[in-house]
């Protein structure tokens, strides 16, 4: 039995979804633990695509168990949407549940989202760069012990009273559902649902004692962790290795494997510090090499340089237990790999931990070593990997990850270099290994 936590060790987008897909093969259970229709992981089939924002990747594998967890924050209509979608597209192979202590995002969150963006403009000067799904508000919310979950939408007097309490909170714009309108609609949507919504840490629980594999399937990344990332341009949830446990129910004690996902370079959606960003022609090449844009919004990504003082930062505070690198791919045909391994403070003082407030990274500036880059990945390079596996990788790129091991002092397990399953590989711990799955090596 294991259970493994796949956590995002940038600003988010790190294939974190893939990952956890890839790993799913062999797992029978697999928990969404946080977050909720901000976040998109991507997944592809063949020649289809799926993004998947509140269901977890467990869904589309026969045989698993895929847990929207009781961390989440879900809008079950937008849930219907996506279920609809994936069942168009690929059928939901795998068994959905819904846990009844996930909270419910409601039209009025979305519309609050907006309202407290404009505020949080005029307070930092610069819009936090929400998805404007709601999450914050919801989140705010449950915290604040108004909210609604799952469990309540069958329960027509008590669903009816709390929101008349809750919306008695709000001051919001007209054109929203009046207290009777959404009475009904939750009903309504709550009843649909209800096949798939129950208790699940009894179910994973026994799954423990049977000595079942549960994945647990992170959202958002480290750094965006409501106290230790980039405050304030974070998200409103705890998108961590501890988050994970909490957002799941598994006790700490059961955690075997911790698995933080980088990205061979860097992205971020939307406002906050990224120091090794790079603005110029790199940064736009890097943007249209790797099909860069928001899986949930669209928009263009920043993107820039690999920081391993955050990646340090981000492994410590997890406790990762191995590194996935992806998108290898992208830097494929570089001369050299710019990697930060520290910035520079103000009168040249070397730093070698992040600042703790947002606005001191403006006068930070990162220390680049440049790594021999590795040849293209052209499509005989990737059909030698899927047949020969570690022994076909480019040996600037076993280099490259060679020194991520030593910067971190964790071993790198696995490489991504597509966006299908099998242009994965899992490279074992200071072994040779099949390019397989691990579980086969």
């Amino acid at each position: 039995m294991t259970v493994t936590a796949v956590i995002g060790a940038q600003f988010g987008d790190e294939a974190k979804g893939k990952i956890t897909d890839v790993l799913s093969e062999r797992a029978k259970y697999v928990v969404r633990t946080g977050g909720g229709p901000n976040a998109g992981h991507t997944i592809k089939l063949g020649d289809t695509s799926l993004v998947l924002h509140q269901l977890s990747v467990g869904v589309l594998r026969r045989g698993v168990t895929g847990i929207s967890g009781p961390g989440m924050v879900i809008d079950p209509f937008q849930l219907e949407v996506e279920i609809a979608d994936v069942q168009s597209k690929h059928a939901l192979h795998g068994t959905l549940v819904l846990s009844d202590k996930a909270h419910v995002i409601l039209p009025h969150h979305r519309s609050e989202d907006a309202w407290e963006e404009g505020l949080r403009a005029k307070g930092y000067g610069v819009e936090n760069g929400t998805t404007g799904r709601g999450i914050g508000p919801a989140y705010e919310d449950r915290s604040g012990r108004w909210g609604l979950r799952l469990a309540d939408l069958d329960r027509p007097e008590l669903l009816r009273r709390r929101l008349d309490v809750l919306l008695s909170t709000k001051t919001l714009p007209p054109g929203l559902p009046s207290v009777d309108e959404l009475t009904a609609q939750l009903l309504e949507v709550g009843e649909r649902l209800a096949p798939h919504i129950q208790s699940t840490e009894p179910i994973l629980w026994d799954a423990l004692q049977r000595g079942d594999s549960i994945i647990l399937e992170g959202a958002q990344s480290a750094l965006l962790d409501l106290d230790f990332g980039t405050y304030p341009y974070v998200t409103s949830s705890h998108p961590t290795a501890a988050g994970a446990l909490v957002g799941s129910g598994i006790p700490p004690q059961e955690l075997n494997e911790v698995i933080g996902v980088t990205k061979a370079y860097a992205t971020r959606v939307g406002a906050g510090p990224f120091p090794t960003e790079d603005t110029g022609a790199m940064g736009e090449a890097l943007r249209e090499a790797g099909g860069e844009r928001g899986a949930t919004t669209g928009r263009p990504r920043r993107c820039g340089w690999l920081d391993l003082v955050l990646l340090r930062y981000a492994t410590r505070l997890n406790g990762f237990t191995s590194l996935a690198v992806t998108k290898v791919d992208v830097l494929g045909g570089m001369d050299s790999i710019p990697v930060a391994a520290e910035y520079e403070g103000p009168g040249g003082a070397r730093m070698s931990t992040p600042p703790t407030v947002a606005e001191d990274y403006d006068a930070l500036h990162p220390v680049y070593e440049h790594i021999p880059g590795w040849p293209e990945f052209t499509p005989r390079l990737k059909e030698r990997i899927r047949r020969d596996g570690v022994h076909a990788l480019p040996s600037e790129l076993k280099r490259f990850l060679a020194h991520l091991t030593e910067a971190t002092g964790v071993p790198v397990e696995w490489v991504s270099y597509g966006a299908r399953r099998d242009e994965t590989l899992f490279l074992g711990r200071g072994k040779t290994a099949s390019p397989v799955s691990r579980w086969s090596a």
